[in-house]
Formats: structure tokens, C-alpha cells, sequence
């Protein structure tokens, strides 16, 4: 799905609603200064980890166009915000929305994510990365 589509600029709509005071850049500073307390956080019950990891590095890529790093900024920030939809402190529950979220943007833009971003995704989170995706790589 490509985000000029209807369904990306509702999706990316729907959270510049959410606070349309918050810039890009204030966005990205909230996910780079609140990303890692939150994955360290939740790091063992946190199913799509990986995707959230490289959504991370996709958003901080420059070489990324920028409507892409919006949505994905965005995305990153519900997932850091303690008191969404569902709040996180359910056990059991709390996390659901921000899968969503997370599987709904992989969903849309996951073709900008590149392997460079998954290596970084691994080695941040100091997994081996997976065999066909380490064959993308530059020896």
C-alpha cells in the first residue's frame, strides 16, 4: 500500500489530530527520548519487538521520505504513551492496541523498511538476524 493512498493519509490523519500542535520535529524527539525506556521496559512481553525496533531505526533514517517517518513516528509515539486506548498497565490487554497500531503501519510501509533497518533492529536488541534477511546485507 503506498501512503498517498486514502487509507495512509487517514491513518497518518487520525494521530496528527491527536495533538496538531506536536511537530515532526517534537514528535521525533518525544520517540527518540522515550523509545528505549519503554522497549526496556516491556522488552519480554512486547510480541512485535522486532517490527517496533525497526520501525525505530526507518523513523531516524533520513534517507526515509518523510511522510514515511511522520507515519512511523507517529505510530512509535502511541506506543510509548502509557494512557492510549488500552492502557498498558493491563496485563494481559495493555499492549494490544500498540500491536495493532505497530501491525497496521508494518502493513502500509513495511516496504521502507530495509535491511539495514532490521540489522540494526537485531544488534540493538542483540539477537542473531534471521539467515535470509543477513544475506541482504553488504559483505
Amino acid at each position: 500500500m503506498n501512503v498517498n493512498d486514502k487509507a495512509g493519509q487517514d491513518f497518518y490523519a487520525a494521530f496528527e489530530a491527536e495533538d496538531p500542535s506536536q511537530s515532526h520535529a517534537e514528535r521525533e524527539e518525544k520517540v527518540r527520548s522515550e523509545f528505549w525506556m519503554k522497549i526496556t521496559r516491556f522488552a519480554g512481553r512486547v510480541p512485535f519487538i522486532d517490527d517496533a525496533v525497526a520501525a525505530y531505526y526507518c523513523a531516524m533514517d533520513t534517507c526515509t521520505p518523510i511522510r514515511v517517518r511522520g507515519t512511523l513516528l507517529a505510530a512509535l509515539a502511541y506506543f510509548i504513551m502509557p494512557a492510549d486506548m488500552i492502557p498498558d498497565a493491563l496485563l494481559g490487554l495493555g499492549l494490544t492496541d500498540d500491536a495493532a497500531v505497530i501491525a497496521a503501519v508494518m502493513g502500509m510501509l513495511g516496504t521502507h523498511i530495509k535491511p539495514r533497518h532490521r540489522a540494526a533492529a537485531a544488534n540493538a536488541l542483540g539477537k542473531e538476524l534471521p539467515e535470509s534477511e543477513a544475506d541482504d546485507q553488504p559483505a
